[in-house]
């Protein structure tokens, strides 16, 4: 990875977008889905399977793919995980990093980015020229999960939605 980070747009367009958020919140608080990392007075991962949302198996292919070509690797050698972030007025995601199992490239798709939203922060924000990202709907953005990031308070009154994702090697390494 040449880069500190890499953007990509999907071939979603506004009205598959829609449809994500749609079927989102019909499952995003039906029982078996699971939620974890309750910082600041929300939880940050949202865990749907899936084959409750049709649309998320085209979309992480177009992930692999686009991680292959970062990665120099072939797409079959790789695998995804996700989980939805929701964000309503006032919320931040803390600085974090997702280095702890065998991540080669983390990435984030936007599915929902309203006017007045919140910035991708890459790097420390109390040092010296962190990056911050604006990102838009339809887009990914890959970086190394070694990456220090967080995304900083949302101001608008509309949600923003976006997919967390760690994408590391089908066999994990010994």
């Amino acid at each position: 990875m040449k880069e500190l980070y890499y953007r990509r747009v999907s071939s979603f367009n506004q009205d598959r977008n829609a449809t994500l958020l749609s079927h989102y919140l019909v499952v995003k608080d039906q029982p078996e889905t699971l939620k974890t990392h309750f910082f600041e007075g929300r939880f940050e991962n949202v865990y749907i399977e899936i084959a409750c949302i049709k649309a998320l198996e085209e979309l992480m292919l177009q992930a692999l793919e686009f991680a292959s070509e970062i990665l120099a690797t072939e797409s079959a050698l790789l695998k995804v995980g996700f989980w939805f972030n929701e964000m309503h007025r006032g919320d931040v995601t803390t600085a974090h990093t997702h280095d702890e199992d065998d991540e080669l490239l983390s990435a984030v798709y936007y599915i929902n980015v309203p006017d007045c939203s919140c910035d991708l922060i890459l790097g420390d924000v109390a040092k010296t020229n962190p990056i911050r990202i604006t990102p838009d709907a339809g887009e990914f953005i890959f970086f190394l999960p070694s990456q220090l990031h967080s995304v900083d308070k949302h101001q608008s009154d509309q949600m923003r939605l976006s997919i967390g994702m760690n994408i590391g090697p089908l066999e994990k390494r010994a």
